[in-house]
């Protein structure tokens, strides 16, 4: 019964994304798109954190990894003369070697996904084979987004500096301006989120799901059992990278822009607080964590302008303060004591078959 009444809310929860286009506004739905590219990176980070141990305060620098490889497939599709408009602005004449490939929208899709997971491989074959873990590797983590931000806003004639990539007007030749278009790209990223959910849920089930709990509570006895935590915590950190990866070429179709401050420390730091509000122990708490965050930032910035800011982090504190395991935790505690008075009413109403 528990079973299917947990895979029943799941199908719900879809159907509310899938019919949002029928209530919400233009503005709005595009809001919400943006919204549901942060909660897929929100699971990854569900899945490496909640479920195996991992924080990781530089997942940003994969999400941007995955934003540039599909931005720069989109600024050489609309260019006239075939270099980015701003390499021209930089006296560039000749497309650069590692740039070509990306002419190719297969290329691109496929580099967003391969790139951030190449990445997180290396960085955590090298720290994990090493046991480097806690809040050293978060600082490890910290450092490499620091480097890339540092490289890509350096490097301003090939990844357009601090500006980043704009202007982008076509995607396989459809206007991005096109309400319709829009809206097809806003259902991809629902089926796409789906996928991940899916897949991620799976992996929780599974018994390679099992090690990695295992892992976040015990790693030493787990290595004691014959198991080698290093394969494993690679492989799910890979993953969410590719999860961001995914999460930050979306990104780009549906906002138009990335540019390394939107993959620095601070976009880190929200993403695992996200994950902090939702609940990390949930991948479904991290899914409507992203949501509602950002929903509330939205909200705090329109109606107060003026002390957003200091709404948003009261909000901070006061889920840190009170809901140790976000919303989702505050959701099973209620749910345990309705649970308790159902099994004490239904003792109490029990026929007394003593004999007397």
């Amino acid at each position: 019964m528990k079973f299917n009444r947990t895979y029943a809310i799941y199908i719900v929860v879809l159907i509310g994304f899938l019919v949002a286009p029928l209530f919400l506004q233009e503005f709005r739905l595009g809001l919400l798109a943006k919204f549901l590219c942060y909660a897929i990176v929100a699971i990854g980070i569900s899945l490496i954190w909640g479920y195996t141990g991992i924080l990781s305060l530089g997942h940003g620098v994969f999400f941007g990894l995955g934003a540039y490889c599909m931005g720069m497939y989109l600024k050489l599709e609309g260019s006239t003369t075939g270099l980015p408009d701003f390499m021209e602005w930089s006296g560039v004449t000749t497309l650069p070697a590692f740039w070509k490939p990306f002419t190719n929208p297969v290329f691109a899709i496929g580099a967003g996904i391969i790139v951030p997971m190449l990445l997180a491989t290396v960085l955590g074959y090298f720290t994990f084979k090493n046991r480097i873990r806690g809040v050293y590797f978060s600082l490890i983590s910290q450092a490499v987004v620091v480097v890339v931000v540092t490289l890509f806003i350096g490097k301003q004639d090939l990844t357009g500096g601090t500006n980043g990539l704009t202007s982008f007007y076509t995607f396989l030749g459809m206007s991005l301006a096109d309400s319709f278009v829009q809206q097809i790209l806003y259902f991809v990223t629902v089926g796409v989120l789906a996928i991940v959910f899916a897949l991620s849920i799976w992996l929780t089930k599974s018994r390679a799901g099992k090690v990695l709990m295992a892992i976040r509570d015990g790693e030493n006895r787990v290595r004691f059992l014959g198991f080698n935590p290093t394969s494993y915590k690679v492989f799910v950190y890979s993953l969410s990278a590719a999860f961001a990866g995914v999460a930050g070429m979306l990104f780009v179709l549906q906002v138009g822009i990335i540019s390394p401050a939107m993959m620095g420390i601070t976009p880190s730091i929200e993403m695992v607080l996200w994950v902090a509000i939702g609940g990390r122990h949930s991948l479904l708490g991290a899914v409507f964590g992203a949501i509602f965050t950002n929903g509330a930032k939205s909200l705090f910035s329109e109606t107060y302008p003026d002390i957003w800011l200091i709404l948003l982090g009261l909000l901070f504190i006061v889920v840190v303060l009170f809901l140790p395991n976000g919303m989702a935790g505050l959701v099973q505690s209620i749910q345990n004591k309705f649970k308790k008075l159902k099994s004490r009413k239904e003792k109490s109403h029990e026929p007394d078959t003593m004999v007397r």
